[in-house]
């Protein structure tokens, strides 16, 4: 593998742009470690207006993962299996749940102040509770920031020609280095370059690509025969790919990285706005990768350069690669380098922005309010800080050493949906839940997915849902959904039956033992007289003093 010179300098360059105007922005951040506050790191004093809120909200949900993953999938077509651009259902599913997130919870969340997604789940069922379910989403996070910088490895590896780790290693330390001085306001402002990177690195490759003298033709490899590089779902397929489209949509909500913005959104309004504006954002963003996936899919690929690396039927080994391998072998080399600038900024602009909503729950929902409910503005500060590097050390690691992340990252995106994604609706929307029907709804709903298997794992399935397929492990039945609808008639059957028992006097108040439904009435006039009209959270500062 030789070094590419320019393709190395060009990443230090943009990976210095990216560092310098991370510190400037966090500058705004900055105060004395006395004064130092959490929400200011969090949320960046709630201040964050029109115009960054969409650059960062898009950027958020356009990473590494987004760019490469459609490509990938439109290529996967090659397979003859069906797959192809009708299974890349990421952009339109994260669109539709940012829609939805801005009709129904944006305004919610922002109107009552919360400082973190986990907080109204805290504030309802406890502080262990609240705790648990933190597990799922910082998983998940961390998990997904490990499977993007094991992406960005990859993609360095083909078109710089450095080692996969020293990639890693670099993208990860600039990442927590900008995020640690700065939180989200060095974040939000570093999404606005990285944002703008991806699009004009992107639309710039595409028509090299597409009119290369290797390309056959997009419109005629479409029509070919077994659905072209548009593919196809037919059959049993109906199932998986209408349970994974309910997951993008609804399993894309209850995520700290989207809350993280929402919350730190000037008003509730503005709050929503991002959130419609974000959904147009990854839709635009997705057409060139997909673009560019088809014209791998009609390349020819004995007519490039990277003739001698095919397997023995003609083909590439890794689909994962299909985007820099174009950039690399379909366009200029100075096309591909900005091409390379935009893949590395499509992965910084996850990676940081997961570092900080999973240390940001860590610090709150379990640091504070489990282990020092009395600890100082400077303390979560710090424990912020100390989460992000042990969580990018994490990361890192599992990025380098561990070839299953995706799989790992997909088990845990299953539990975000089937389990949160009911809890924080029914606790926003039914004022009667409770503890007890939370606690059997995550245990009922987190075991049923469990003994569904996973195929990306290897791990069998217990329970064998209509159309499993025993060959590949896979379960086609809307299993995951079915899982999520049971927790949540559980939670919901459970929480109302203990409701009446207890408010009726049918069972003494003596047995409600976790004060989950006979204090719940108090306790929320206490939290609604503590909760300012202007959306910050005055009862954590009041038991401050």
């Amino acid at each position: 593998m030789s070094l590419n010179i320019w393709g190395l300098v060009s990443v230090i360059i943009f990976y210095l742009i990216i560092l310098i105007l991370g510190i400037i922005a966090g500058r705004r951040a900055r105060h004395s470690e006395s004064n130092a506050n959490s929400e200011e790191v969090m949320l960046a004093g709630r201040n964050i207006g029109k115009f960054v809120g969409v650059f960062t909200m898009t950027a958020t949900w356009v990473g590494g993962g987004y760019i490469n993953g459609t490509s990938e999938m439109v290529y996967s077509a090659k397979r003859g299996d069906g797959s192809g651009l009708i299974w890349v259902q990421a952009p339109v599913g994260f669109a539709l749940s940012l829609v939805v997130g801005g009709l129904f919870y944006a305004k919610k969340m922002r109107s009552a102040g919360y400082v973190t997604m986990i907080d109204p789940l805290s504030q309802k069922f406890g502080s262990i509770m609240g705790g648990l379910l933190v597990l799922p989403a910082l998983c998940g996070e961390i998990f997904w920031s490990a499977s993007i910088l094991s992406a960005l490895g990859s993609s360095l590896a083909v078109i710089v020609g450095i080692q996969t780790w020293v990639s890693i290693i670099i993208s990860a330390a600039i990442a927590l280095m900008y995020t640690v001085m700065g939180g989200l306001y060095s974040v939000a402002y570093t999404d606005i370059i990285q944002l703008a990177f991806i699009f004009i690195g992107l639309v710039i490759a595409t028509p090299f690509t597409l009119t290369n003298k290797a390309v056959t033709s997009i419109t005629t490899t479409a029509s070919e025969e077994g659905g072209g590089w548009l593919g196809y779902v037919n059959g049993v397929g109906w199932g998986l790919y209408i349970d994974f489209a309910l997951l993008l949509i609804f399993g894309g909500i209850p995520w700290q990285v989207y809350f993280q913005r929402v919350l730190a959104s000037k008003t509730a309004e503005g709050a929503q706005l991002l959130s419609f504006l974000g959904a147009v954002g990854c839709i635009i963003m997705a057409i060139p990768p997909a673009l560019i996936g088809a014209a791998g899919y009609s390349t020819d690929w004995n007519l490039t350069d990277y003739a001698s690396e095919l397997n023995e039927n003609g083909d590439i080994n890794d689909y994962r690669l299909i985007l820099p391998l174009v950039l690399q072998h379909l366009t200029p080399p100075v096309v591909a380098v900005i091409g390379l600038g935009a893949v590395s900024a499509a992965v910084m602009s996850s990676a940081d922005s997961s570092m900080l909503s999973s240390s940001s729950m860590f610090a709150r929902n379990i640091w504070k309010m489990i282990f020092r409910p009395r600890a100082s503005e400077r303390e979560i500060v710090w424990v912020m800080r100390g989460a992000q590097l042990v969580f990018c050390i994490i990361a890192t690691t599992m990025a380098i050493y561990i070839k299953s992340i995706y799989g790992l990252f997909v088990l845990c995106a299953d539990f975000v949906y089937v389990v949160l994604f009911p809890q924080l609706t029914l606790v926003l929307y039914v004022p009667w839940i409770n503890t007890y029907g939370a606690a059997l709804g995550f245990v009922s709903s987190l075991l049923l997915r469990l003994l569904g298997g996973e195929y990306y794992l290897s791990f069998p399935a217990v329970i064998a849902w209509p159309w499993y397929d025993r060959e590949y492990n896979l379960q086609h039945f809307p299993f995951r959904t079915v899982c999520m609808l049971i927790g949540l008639l559980v939670n919901v059957a459970v929480s109302y039956l203990l409701h009446w028992l207890f408010t009726s006097g049918r069972l003494p108040d003596k047995y409600d033992v976790l004060n989950a439904v006979v204090n719940d009435c108090n306790d929320d006039l206490a939290t609604t007289h503590h909760m300012g009209e202007n959306g910050i959270d005055n009862y954590a500062m009041e038991t401050q003093s």
